[in-house]
């Protein structure tokens, strides 16, 4: 039955939907009116309701989900640049990388760079290892080339050397170092040792995307995450993203009901022994929660001092926070419990989130938090004993999948037992403490969602090593709930969106494999086929192309890696070698039942079989046997 009583606006039947409400955990057919669910159950309960403006689409048997929401995504960062990288998320060689590296470099006109910022690791690689500086300026000897691999490292070549100006009389900066050679000239290599200062600073001085351009990139990004099933996410802040300057662009899109994913965002202070300023600021011309269910205020953070910045570089010693954390930490936080503004707290490691529990549970004492949502964004080496205290003072613990990329280095800094609850997702649930996930993309981890859904589940780095044992694993649907309904307690919005229920926002996706029932192996690989936020169709592939009404206009400028490329795996690239063998082979009348079409996603994954063929083709995979 309705719970509107209105006409719907968009009936979606015939589906295998899980709602994540416990009450009615399938459903065969969703109704959505004005936006939101206003009714779930049976084909012969809902169908019924139609009416003559009713549209309707039949999902064929496939099975839906709740939209994917990220709780830590750089998002209006992102978007600002996304048309200007070169995504090697996903690309399973160095030498598909650099050939994507070559074909950029042909097109991209002076003075841009070529920009490889993060979201990939040396491990997803075939060849376990990055590109050399020689390798960079044979490819590229007169166009700048700005690569970032994770927070420890930037590789620039010749050419970007010479645009950022640095020389052998140029000095290191605080916690970051300017490797030189023998004769004392800058090679190319720049290290976070182990603040990533560095390479926020070398990067801020390529050339930016005029505004026009930047509201293109941003819904490019914005769509990129929608084919990935996105539908929501919290933004972080960042360094170098100023507020309210840098946001103009998402708000302009805000305003004219361009969003396509919904935001929640938070303030990142951007001036070290000036925190306390910005903060009492921002509580003055700001309102917490401000905004609509598209676009809204979120508090304070991830950065709230610098002192208490613990950057999570796990190939060097972990840092040791200074004296001055404590009393620089307690002032931002008693402004913020004073104004009832949320908060998150950047902390890598337990050393950083205990001195900071000192700080929370004094200040607590003379203002209680009941009732703030504040919480810790990573956490990965935290012990029981700091969850416990979370736990007292009602906060939560944001993770994100950054060990997907880093666990190797982990492993070889601190042994593979450490690692084998770092973070200790499964102790945080037990324990009771408000738990949620998301990705920390886009440079220290990659944007895709399945990737974090793959690591939660299977416990393995994106370049195979499984650092998680079983008792630390998670199944599928709590690893689901916490990319859905438990990321709302982070936004200060439960029962508004994250799962498939009348009244909640008409958020869902339809994945392009059943995710309950594929291998494993294969989650990573999955992309959304049909995304719906609000009751709109934001992205449609395949059979549901037909309803996809919000695809932007080509990607600007016209030498953009996005046209060619796209995103995730170099997607749109046709030319790549599995995309280009997989097309001409593929003759199936019909989708493989793992796989879809997406024959590539299939054959460049690992195969634990000397005959692949023979191994997908026992589980009945068509995509071997085109």
């Amino acid at each position: 039955m309705s719970q509107s009583g209105a006409e719907p606006d968009l009936i979606l039947h015939g589906g295998r939907t899980t709602t994540l409400d416990r009450s009615n955990p399938r459903a065969e057919a969703v109704a959505i009116t004005g936006g939101r669910f206003s009714a779930v159950g049976r084909d012969a309960d809902i169908m019924p309701l139609a009416g003559p403006r009713t549209k309707r689409i039949d999902l064929a048997g496939r099975a839906a989900l709740p939209g994917l929401i990220d709780n830590h995504l750089h998002i209006i960062r992102g978007g600002l640049n996304f048309n200007m990288e070169l995504r090697w998320d996903g690309v399973r060689s160095l030498a598909d990388a650099m050939s994507m590296l070559k074909r950029q470099v042909a097109i991209t006109p002076p003075p841009q760079w070529v920009r490889v910022v993060g979201g990939f690791t040396e491990h997803q690689f075939a060849e376990k290892r990055l590109p050399t500086i020689e390798e960079l300026n044979a490819v590229a000897p007169d166009t700048p080339v700005f690569l970032l691999h994770l927070y420890d490292r930037a590789i620039l070549n010749g050419a970007a050397l010479r645009a950022v100006g640095y020389t052998k009389d140029t000095p290191n900066p605080p916690a970051g170092e300017i490797v030189h050679d023998a004769n004392g000239d800058p090679t190319g290599l720049l290290l976070a040792q182990p603040n990533a200062g560095i390479l926020y600073a070398t990067l801020a001085k390529g050339p930016r995307l005029p505004f026009d351009y930047q509201l293109n990139s941003t819904r490019h990004f914005m769509r990129e995450l929608n084919r990935l099933g996105v539908t929501g996410a919290i933004d972080a802040g960042g360094g170098f993203q100023n507020y309210p300057e840098d946001y103009a662009v998402i708000q302009k899109l805000a305003d004219d009901n361009q969003l396509t994913v919904r935001l929640a965002y938070n303030l990142f202070t951007q001036k070290p022994k000036a925190e306390k300023d910005d903060f009492l600021n921002w509580t003055k011309t700001s309102r917490y929660q401000q905004g609509s269910d598209y676009f809204r205020h979120n508090g304070a953070g991830e950065m709230l001092v610098f002192s208490a910045a613990d950057f999570e570089d796990f190939r060097v010693e972990r840092p040791e926070m200074p004296p001055e954390m404590e009393p620089e930490l307690e002032a931002v936080i008693r402004i913020l419990a004073q104004n009832r503004w949320p908060w998150r707290l950047h902390a890598t490691y337990d050393e950083t989130i205990s001195r900071a529990l000192d700080v929370y549970e004094r200040v607590n004492r003379d203002i209680p938090f009941t009732g703030l949502h504040w919480f810790f964004d990573h956490a990965e080496t935290i012990t029981e004993r700091s969850i416990d205290r979370i736990a007292a003072l009602g906060g939560g613990i944001a993770v994100q999948h950054r060990m997907a990329y880093q666990g190797e280095y982990f492993v070889e800094r601190y042994g593979a037992r450490a690692a084998e609850a770092t973070p200790p997702v499964a102790r945080m649930l037990e324990n009771g403490v408000k738990v949620s996930a998301g990705t920390d993309a886009t440079r220290v981890a990659s944007y895709n969602p399945w990737v974090a859904l793959s690591w939660l589940v299977t416990g393995k780095t994106v370049g195979g090593l499984r650092i998680t044992p079983g008792r630390n694993r998670l199944d599928r649907e709590t690893a689901l709930r916490m990319w859905t309904e438990n990321v709302t307690w982070f936004s200060n919005e439960v029962g508004n969106k994250g799962r498939i229920e009348a009244g909640q926002l008409a958020d869902l996706i339809v994945p392009d494999r059943d995710y309950f029932a594929c291998p494993e192996d294969t989650i990573a690989d999955t992309v959304s086929e049909l995304t719906i936020v609000g009751g709109r169709v934001v992205y449609g592939a395949g059979s549901f192309a037909k309803h996809d009404d919000a695809a932007p206009p080509p990607a600007m400028p016209d030498w953009s890696p996005v046209r060619r490329f796209g995103g995730y795996g170099a997607w749109a690239d046709k030319s790549s070698t599995v995309q280009r063998v997989a097309a001409s082979a593929c003759g199936c009348a019909q989708a493989c039942g793992i796989h879809g079409h997406n024959h590539a996603a299939a054959w460049s994954g690992r195969v634990p079989a000397a005959d692949a063929r023979g191994f997908w083709g026992a589980l009945g995979c068509a995509c071997w046997a085109v």
